[in-house]
């Protein structure tokens, strides 16, 4: 895989956010927008269009590597929980931190998420500042 180098000081963060619903797909946008976050946001609508830009096929061919991915747990045709696991179980992929952001409170996502060596586990709604806390985080 051809990835780029990670984010330097003046290179935005380089996010990949895994999400269905349009309206937390807007939400994050105008998050980073409002916050004035360096970040450069690449968002994909389940687990099986997330692995395809992860390995840069089809038509993610020129996709970069993310620094970090936001991923929701319920989605259509792949599943956050399946993506996770793919994505740590693959050598090339298991060192891009994932943030896991669901509705689901359930101890048991909790649990197996973290299991899966997710670095955080945020329910939403996630409000502009916890946010941007996480992205610091990496940065």
């Amino acid at each position: 895989m051809n990835y780029s180098q990670p984010a330097t000081l003046n290179q935005p963060i380089k996010i990949l956010l895994v999400d269905d619903d349009e309206g937390d797909v807007l939400l994050t946008r105008k998050t980073i927008q409002k916050e004035q976050l360096n970040i450069s946001l690449d968002v994909v609508f389940d687990g099986v269009e997330a692995m395809e830009y992860l390995r840069q096929e089809d038509r993610f061919s020129n996709a970069d590597r993310p620094d970090l991915i936001l991923l929701d747990l319920n989605m259509p045709r792949k599943d956050g929980k399946t993506t996770l696991a793919e994505i740590k179980s693959d050598v090339s992929l298991h060192s891009i931190p994932v943030v896991v952001l669901t509705t689901s409170d359930a101890d048991q996502d909790v649990i197996k998420t973290f299991g899966l060596q997710t670095e955080h586990y945020v329910t939403k709604p996630v409000c502009r500042q916890q946010f941007a806390e996480i992205v610091q985080t990496i940065s």
